[in-house]
């Protein structure tokens, strides 16, 4: 393939904007070579500015599970637009969406929009600290939950990609109040309740990890900490900005069937569209500003043309018999060719799957189940797949430590498309 104009481009936006790129993870950092810089996309695929075509697994890093461009979404987002793009005023969108995000996910009693991600999982903490009383959380080693200050402490996705886990400019002070814990080690966990159970406000947590990769919580761990956190008077916080609605209606807490205190959204609630939310029981979400004392807002929170784009999603999602279930029959496809093209020619790897989100770790290790398996994935075999995969049409993550997300949009014909990239992938990589 050729990338003349995305390499032009990229050297253009090096001038203006830092590393070229407005989100680390964007960079091909870790892969090598220069981002390609996209034009347009349609379905599941994708066209770069120097006219190639990808079959796209980013998916917009999650929130275009029903593809890109759908035409229902689009509708949605023109007709709002034509009345105007902000009030900073109430409007009834954001009122049907908070009506079907609770619809779908009957443990959010009252919802609150915010404007991404971060947003929403730092609002959700300071509101678990404000509700509590205390000050400590613990995170676990890996897990991403935006880049707010006390997220960044051995986190994961862009952060673990460019090997920077902790970023300068976090404070000791906020540092401190960061417990860190290991991914499905209960006993970990544990041992810093002992501890420190009287100052720990809540536990975060993404319940199926997408920024390390994907991995894969055992239940028994997820109930353990649902158990800890009441023993000890703590919340229990879901990241779902990932999981939310694309394991099943109700995410991950219906698919793991454990209820959190406070639920994290964004991507698929805004449909593309930049957008957050958090939300939980009447009793903790009544402590917000106004109808309470703990202050959150946000001039752009429940934008118009984010809500009409998330509603629209939600609705298709809800309304479509058998989404899931499809959507859990094309992944089972395409997992099931890499790991015939795994065998067929013999790389040894660990293929972490839960529904539409999936990872292949390059790895000697028979199984990835935390941050330092996810470690020991040999990265420059990665970069080596993930160039060969794109030479082909095919558009993965650009880092061994980040998902691949699964449309409900896909054919049979490009999933067959993208085993057959993947097997031509392995080959030339084993004759290298």
């Amino acid at each position: 393939m050729i990338f003349t104009n995305s390499i032009n481009q990229f050297n253009r936006a090096k001038k203006s904007i830092p590393g070229g790129v407005n989100s680390p993870a964007r960079a091909f950092r870790s892969v090598g070579g220069n981002p390609v810089f996209i034009a347009k996309a349609k379905g599941a695929k994708m066209w770069d500015i120097d006219g190639n075509e990808y079959i796209d697994y980013i998916s917009s890093w999650g929130p275009m599970i029903v593809g890109h461009a759908d035409e229902r979404v689009i509708k949605a987002i023109t007709d709002t637009a034509r009345n105007g793009t902000s009030y900073g005023a109430p409007t009834v969108a954001e009122t049907e969406l908070a009506e079907q995000i609770k619809k779908m996910k009957p443990s959010m009693d009252i919802v609150r929009m915010v404007n991404s991600g971060t947003e929403a999982c730092m609002s959700a903490l300071r509101l678990a600290r404000g509700y509590t009383g205390r000050d400590k959380f613990i995170k676990f080693e890996g897990c991403y939950h935006g880049h707010a200050d006390s997220f960044l402490i051995k986190a994961g996705s862009g952060a673990l990609t460019l090997g920077l886990p902790d970023s300068p400019g976090v404070t000791k002070g906020t540092a401190q109040d960061t417990l860190t814990a290991r991914y499905n080690d209960l006993e970990d966990v544990a041992r810093l309740f002992e501890n420190h159970g009287n100052d720990i406000a809540a536990v975060i947590l993404e319940p199926v990890v997408g920024n390390m990769g994907v991995v894969i919580p055992d239940k028994e761990f997820l109930e353990g900490l649902k158990g800890l956190t009441q023993k000890y008077g703590a919340l229990l916080i879901f990241d779902e900005v990932m999981t939310g609605f694309r394991l099943e209606k109700g995410g991950a807490q219906e698919y793991f069937g454990i209820i959190p205190d406070i639920t994290c959204l964004g991507k698929i609630i805004g449909g593309g569209l930049p957008v957050g939310a958090y939300g939980g029981p009447k009793e903790i979400m009544k402590k917000l500003a106004p109808a309470g004392p703990i202050y959150q807002a946000g001039t752009l929170s429940g934008n118009p043309l984010a809500m009409a784009a998330g509603l629209a999603t939600l609705k298709i999602i809800d309304e479509t018999p058998g989404f899931h279930k499809n959507l859990e029959e094309k992944s089972a496809r395409l997992e099931k060719g890499l790991r015939e093209n795994l065998k067929q020619t013999g790389h040894k790897g660990v293929i972490n799957r839960v529904g539409s989100m999936i990872t292949l770790f390059f790895t000697e290790l028979d199984a990835v189940k935390s941050f330092d398996d996810a470690n020991q994935s040999d990265t420059e075999k990665f970069s080596r797949y993930f160039r060969a995969m794109l030479d082909q049409g095919i558009y993965l993550p650009p880092s061994q430590f980040e998902a691949a997300f699964i449309p409900a949009c896909i054919s049979d014909e490009e999933i067959e498309r993208t085993v057959e990239a993947s097997l031509n992938a392995m080959k030339e990589m084993k004759m290298g």
